[in-house]
């Protein structure tokens, strides 16, 4: 299992040293979430908490992920890179094929992308994207973004995105991983047929359960043959358990891949301190990644 810092909503001074605390620390990876703005009225419930509220403030920083992705990328040598998620339905395939190309060009096998829908209507209205075929969009936009992406003269015909024969280069090599969001039957039907993997939110036990037996039943429904091999499909989510190696064992062997996780929300102290959250991920890299890295290994004698 594979264990992705979280760098949601701060203050753009600290991602550049929490990426570099992270990969001394030992894990395998940072992911960045996005907002493009606040509106001040939102016309829509959250969909990721009981209440339908944000937990976050108004004025809480989001840095576009982007442009601190290969800043990241510049100032560290083998982390990966990846977005949890880009909202892909608010913007143009072809322009987001190419800021995404052109980063994994750029750090070849370094850059990752998460995709999904955004939940705020006014996000669309006043971007000038249709909301209420979101779906259909994402669909055909992760397809315009895998047949440019693979490199080569491209074109495509379809209900949304119509181009003639182009090409866009540098092609990165190797290809760029897809991850899909969405913790519906519609969001897990895409992640199996279009993704290489299934990205989530905040999980208790109880969710994993049940986002993972759904995966296993809509694979059935769907046929395996056109699909990415179960063994080789990637499951990604933020667990909200204890930071130990036995709740991440168990929520390994429930068919979690990645761990993705902020982890000073899970020691004591204040979450905002910039030297509390440094210390966080040095401490989850001592007492979680290391002993599970080392998992079956032995001495040389």
């Amino acid at each position: 299992m594979r264990f992705s810092l979280a760098l949601p909503m701060l203050p753009p001074d600290r991602l550049l040293p929490l990426a570099q605390a992270a990969e001394a620390a030992g894990w395998d990876a940072v992911t960045l979430p996005e907002s493009v703005f606040y509106p001040e009225e939102v016309s829509a419930d959250y969909p990721y908490t009981s209440d339908g509220k944000r937990f976050w403030a108004a004025d809480a920083p989001f840095v576009d992920p982007w442009v601190a992705i290969p800043a990241i990328a510049a100032t560290t040598e083998r982390l990966m890179l990846g977005t949890n998620v880009t909202k892909l339905t608010l913007r143009h395939p072809l322009l987001m094929a190419k800021t995404v190309g052109s980063t994994a060009a750029m750090f070849p096998g370094r850059i990752e992308l998460g995709v999904g829908l955004s939940w705020i209507p006014e996000e669309f209205a006043w971007l000038d994207q249709e909301m209420s075929n979101r779906g259909a969009r994402l669909n055909e936009q992760i397809d315009v973004m895998r047949a440019v992406l693979a490199g080569g003269w491209v074109e495509h015909h379809g209900r949304f995105y119509d181009f003639d024969r182009l090409r866009m280069d540098p092609a990165p090599d190797p290809a760029v991983r897809l991850h899909v969001g969405g913790h519906s039957d519609a969001g897990i039907k895409r992640s199996l047929r279009r993704g290489n993997g299934w990205i989530g939110a905040q999980c208790d036990l109880d969710a994993i359960a049940d986002i993972t037996d759904r995966l296993r039943e809509l694979r059935a429904e769907i046929g395996d043959d056109a699909l990415v091999p179960a063994d080789r499909f990637e499951v990604k989510l933020t667990p909200i358990v204890a930071p130990t190696t036995e709740a991440m064992e168990e929520v390994e062997a429930m068919g979690v891949t990645e761990v993705i996780t902020s982890p000073w929300y899970f020691y004591p102290g204040d979450p905002d301190d910039p030297i509390a959250q440094l210390d966080s991920v040095t401490r989850f890299g001592d007492e979680v990644i290391t002993p599970m890295s080392a998992r079956g290994t032995t001495e040389t004698p």
